[in-house]
C-alpha cells in the first residue's frame, strides 16, 4: 500500500483497503468521518485522510479548519483566567476555554503551584476529550510525576501556523515524512534557539537574540503560507542568514 498522503473531498469513496482492522479493538471514526450504514464511512471534510493504525481510528485533518481536542495530543495553550482550582486556557480563537487543573505541574501543592497570569502560555498535553465534557489539560506525565517538558513558556514568541503545519513539524521525522527542513537548516548554519509546536497551530520560539526569534518564526510561517518545497527552504534560510549577519 502506498506510503503517500491521501486527500479526500466530501462524499468521496475511501478504498476499503485504507480502513484498518483490528480483532480486538472497535473502529474509531475521528472529526470529518461519519458512517453510513451498512458499511461505507465518508468524508464530511476536504483534507487529508489520516489512519493511526495502533488505535484503530480514521479521521480526517484539515490544515486550515479549528483545532478539536484529542486525547494525548501536545498543544500551546493561553492563559484565560484562573478559578480557585483550575486555569481556563484558550487552544484557539474564538472557541470555548478548556480547562488546566493548578495541580497539573510537576511537585504541585496548593503552596507551591504556579501562580500564571492571564495572557500567559503553556506546553501541555490533553488529558480528556470528550464531547460531552470540557476538554482538560495537564502539564505533567501523570504516570510518573514529571514534567517532561511540560508547563510554563517563559519568554520567546508565539507565532500562529496551520494545523498541517503544526503536524508536520510534530511528526517524529519531520525532515522525511514532513519535509519540513527550515528549522535544521536554520540551526547547521549557526543560528542558536529552542521551539515548541503545538498541535493547535500554536509554534513558540526562544532565544537570547531577539532578531533570531523573528527569524525562526517568520521562517516557519512562510514555508507553511508559500507551501515551500525542500530547495525553496534551503533557499530562504541561505537569505535569512545573509540578511542577520
Amino acid at each position: 500500500m502506498s506510503l503517500d498522503p491521501v486527500f479526500v473531498l466530501p462524499g468521496d469513496h475511501i478504498d476499503p483497503d485504507l480502513i484498518p482492522s483490528h480483532p480486538k479493538k472497535p473502529l474509531r471514526l475521528g472529526p470529518g468521518l461519519r458512517h453510513v450504514p451498512p458499511n461505507d464511512v465518508l468524508p464530511t471534510l476536504a483534507g487529508q485522510f489520516v489512519i493511526d493504525r495502533p488505535k484503530n481510528a480514521i479521521r480526517v485533518e484539515n490544515s486550515e479548519g479549528r483545532y478539536v481536542p484529542r486525547a494525548g495530543e501536545l498543544v500551546i495553550g493561553t492563559i484565560h483566567k484562573s478559578a480557585t482550582d483550575v486555569y481556563y486556557v484558550l487552544l484557539s480563537d474564538y472557541t470555548a476555554p478548556v480547562l488546566l487543573p493548578q495541580l497539573s505541574f510537576e511537585s504541585a501543592t496548593k503552596k507551591t503551584r504556579p501562580i500564571l497570569a492571564a495572557g500567559a502560555s503553556v506546553y501541555a498535553r490533553v488529558s480528556l476529550a470528550n464531547k460531552h465534557m470540557d476538554a482538560e489539560l495537564e502539564c505533567v506525565n501523570s504516570s510518573t510525576g514529571k514534567a517532561d517538558g511540560l508547563g510554563p513558556l517563559t519568554g520567546g514568541m508565539l507565532f500562529n501556523i496551520s494545523l498541517g503545519m503544526a503536524r508536520r513539524l510534530m511528526m517524529p521525522k519531520s525532515v522525511q515524512d514532513g519535509k519540513v527542513v527550515v528549522l535544521e537548516e536554520l540551526g547547521t548554519l549557526g543560528l542558536q534557539f529552542e521551539t515548541a509546536t503545538g498541535r493547535n497551530g500554536r509554534f513558540w520560539v526562544d532565544s537570547e537574540n531577539t532578531k533570531t526569534i523573528i527569524a525562526v518564526g517568520r521562517a516557519v510561517q512562510e514555508t507553511d503560507e508559500k507551501k515551500l518545497g525542500v530547495e525553496d527552504q534551503k533557499k530562504m534560510v541561505r537569505k535569512i542568514i545573509k540578511e542577520l549577519s
